[in-house]
Formats: C-alpha cells, sequence, structure tokens
C-alpha cells in the first residue's frame, strides 16, 4: 500500500488527501497553522463558481487595470518590488491578456468546473457531508453590470452561441425580480447574467469537518504539524522523505499542495512555480432578523465584488493588491469595501459587526492551477495555483491528481493545466 504524504491544510490539501485516502492509500497530511484551513480557505467569497470561471488575463485588461490603479476604490491595487519573480509573473500575465490564450484557458476551465461540481458531489456522498453541515446552497449566480456597453458586448455574445446554455441575459428590471434585494441599490444597472446551479458554501467550514473526517478514515496516518522544509533525494532522483521542521517523513509520494508556499518548497527542487500571491479582502457580516440579504449568489462585474449568503452572514469578496507576501489588513481597503456594501445592499446585514479578513491567492499567469507530475522528481505532484477560484477546482483537481498518483491517467485532458 502506498504511503502518500500531503503539504497543505488548506481546502486543496485537504480534498487531495480524501481523494488518496479512498483510493486505498495511507496518508499524512502536513500543515505548518496549528489548525486547518487558516489561510486562502479561512473566509474566502464561499462561491462554487463552476461556469464562470474566465481568468483576469483577457484582451483589453491592461488598459482597464491603468483605470483601476487610478481609482482610490478601484479593484486593483500594485506596490512594486525589487523582486525579479514580481516582474517575470507580471510580463507573463500581459503576454496572456490576448484573447485567444482567454478563450482556450476558459474553455479547458470549463471542463475543470464541471469535473469538479462532479466530484463535489461524490466527495460529499463519501465522506458523508449534509448541506446543512457546509450551508450549502444552489441558488444560482447574478452578475450585474453598471454599464450598457459592457452588458451588451455579454448579452450578444451569448445569443451568438449555439444551443445557448444554462446563461441568461436580464434586463435591470428582470435583474430587481430575480433578487429583490438589488431594489436597494444606488445603482442603476444596465443588465446581468444569470446563471443556475451555481452554489454556495461555507469553504472553512468544510475544511474543518473533512479534517475530522480524516481522522476517523482507516487510511490516514496523521496530521503533522510542522513546516515542509525540502525533500530527501534517494538513487534514481525519486524522493524518499519530506524534511520538516518535526523531523524527515519518509514516504512512497509527495503532494504539493502548500499554497503560495509550494513555491519557496519547490525552488529547493530547482523548479521555480510561476505563482504569485494576489491579495484579497472579506466582510463578514452577521444577518439579523430585520435584514434583507440577497438569495443568489452575486457578482458585481465592473467592482469586481462578490456576495453571498452564507448560512446566517453575509460574506462579502473583493480586490486584487500585488503587494508581495503582506497579510495585513488595510483599513483603507476595508473602509472601501464597506462603502461599496452599504450603496449596493444597504439593508442586507449588520455592517457594523462586520469582521475583516485578508487572505493571500496563489495565482498563476493564465489563471490555470498546475497539476500533475513536478518533474524534477519521479514521485513528486503539483496541485497549486488556483487563484481565486481554489474552492471551486479543489474537489475536481484533488481527483484528478489522485488518479495520477494511482498510475491511472487523468479523467480530463491536462493540457493547459501542466507544466510547460
Amino acid at each position: 500500500m502506498k504511503h502518500c504524504v500531503v503539504i497543505g491544510g488548506g481546502v486543496v490539501g485537504l480534498t487531495t488527501a480524501w481523494a488518496l485516502a479512498e483510493r486505498g492509500m495511507q496518508v499524512t497530511l502536513v500543515e505548518r497553522a496549528g489548525a486547518v484551513g487558516t489561510g486562502a480557505s479561512r473566509a474566502n467569497g464561499g462561491q462554487l463558481s463552476y461556469r464562470y470561471v474566465s481568468p483576469l488575463a483577457d484582451e483589453g485588461v491592461p488598459l482597464k487595470a491603468i483605470r483601476w490603479l487610478l481609482d482610490p476604490d478601484g479593484p486593483l491595487r500594485f506596490k512594486p518590488e525589487f523582486d525579479s519573480h514580481q516582474w517575470s509573473w507580471m510580463f507573463a500575465f500581459l503576454r496572456a491578456c490576448r484573447r485567444q490564450v482567454n478563450r482556450r484557458s476558459t474553455a479547458r476551465l470549463l471542463e475543470l468546473g464541471a469535473h469538479s461540481q462532479a466530484s463535489f458531489v461524490a466527495l460529499c456522498r463519501s465522506a458523508a457531508l449534509a448541506a446543512e453541515d457546509i450551508e450549502l446552497r444552489s441558488p444560482g449566480k447574478l452578475v450585474v453590470y453598471r454599464k450598457a456597453g459592457e452588458f451588451e458586448r455579454i448579452a450578444a455574445k451569448l445569443r451568438s452561441v449555439a444551443n445557448g446554455g444554462p446563461e441568461q441575459a436580464l434586463s435591470h428590471d428582470e435583474c430587481v425580480a430575480l433578487e429583490p434585494a438589488l431594489s436597494s441599490t444606488e445603482a442603476t444597472l444596465a443588465g446581468g447574467i444569470f446563471t443556475q446551479g451555481e452554489a454556495v458554501a461555507d469553504c472553512y467550514r468544510l475544511c474543518v469537518l473533512l479534517a475530522d473526517r480524516l481522522q476517523r478514515h482507516g487510511n490516514l496516518r496523521g496530521f503533522v504539524q510542522a513546516d515542509a522544509l525540502g525533500f530527501v533525494s534517494g538513487k534514481g532522483g525519486a524522493a524518499v522523505a519530506l524534511k520538516t521542521s518535526e523531523g524527515e517523513i519518509a514516504a512512497d509520494e509527495f503532494i504539493v499542495a502548500a499554497g503560495l508556499q509550494s513555491r519557496a518548497l519547490m525552488l529547493g527542487t530547482g523548479l521555480s512555480l510561476p505563482l504569485y500571491p494576489l491579495k484579497g479582502y472579506s466582510l463578514t457580516a452577521p444577518i439579523g432578523a430585520g435584514h434583507q440579504p440577497p438569495v443568489v449568489s452575486v457578482t458585481d462585474f465592473e467592482k469586481k465584488i462578490v456576495y453571498a449568503r452564507i448560512g446566517s452572514e453575509l460574506r462579502v469578496a473583493a480586490m486584487v493588491d500585488m503587494v508581495g507576501e503582506d497579510t495585513s489588513i488595510d483599513p483603507h481597503r476595508i473602509a472601501s469595501l464597506q462603502r461599496a456594501v452599504r450603496a449596493t445592499f444597504p439593508l442586507a446585514a449588520d455592517y457594523d459587526r462586520a469582521e475583516p479578513w485578508a487572505g493571500l491567492r496563489p495565482a498563476t499567469p493564465t489563471g490555470a492551477p498546475i497539476l500533475g507530475a513536478a518533474k524534477t522528481m519521479k514521485n513528486l505532484w503539483l496541485n497549486v495555483g488556483h487563484g481565486a477560484l481554489g474552492f471551486t477546482f479543489s474537489f475536481g483537481c484533488a481527483d484528478i491528481v489522485a488518479e495520477l498518483v494511482a498510475g491511472r491517467a487523468s479523467p480530463l485532458q491536462l493540457d493547459g493545466l501542466q507544466l510547460a
């Protein structure tokens, strides 16, 4: 029976550990924090957006980025650093800002999203996770547009697609009829795109419960709280052990799913992963008896803000700060988020009691995760670079990587999802 070491205790690492254990492999999970789900999984947007997967890199984004940077409340912040990796990532991102590249990446990510949706259902069944356990709802997703030109461009693209799809273009009045909480917004919406079946859930709660299920799984060797420091190389170019702050852990296979920390770990093997931290913020506000929160999941396209009711709380998540590995909470960004949510959904929750959060999303320039063999060592595998869609993609990516580790073919074509 193979023994696998999974490095990372966020939603990606936990789902990977579960997928391996369910395939009959023994698993040790290594996490540097004292608890699971404390990084980017802690208070993210909570959205399972299986079809809203288009990467940030797209035609026209560089010009939009200039406007965003000039707007005090814009979704983007950039702090130049004397760091060659920051600049090489930026140049790779700019090269990916082409329509053809975006279409190719979006097509691959749509396939991954559909596979992840099916894998999520399978995981909930095998781990005995009920919808109420993780505040799972499937109210659909409404992307609202403020600018008529932008909305018409997207709506026209929908109309041109043969056989259509689950997306529907809605007028302002139809958006309000679908989501009455929008009737209080200060903005006049040009329209919206509604996608049925998109879901929301509590990512952190899922992490905690999945860790509990793993503790009781017969194939778990244990959780190890330690810093992963590198790999011990054996004969034939394979890793024989993981070096940690608590000693070495020998195993047959090693899976790196440590988010942003994966890059530093892999540098020791001679591999520079194209990961950069995109810092995001969120507010989690309690919903009281007199509040009128949105029922559907709402995304403000121009402001890049997502709104999701998760149980008795409203989660508001937004922003891309390219400021390096800085996890501090910028009060100016939180104030900006407060202004936006109070203007859009003024009656939705108690914003005076909102809990702020900031996290680092490990992103690749193209927006596609990196899956499969690391190539620097025979038995080293990667499940990294999910960006803002880590929750959405975690289930499908875990299934793919577990199949590869088991010696079987990936259920999806991996072009565009592997190291070049």
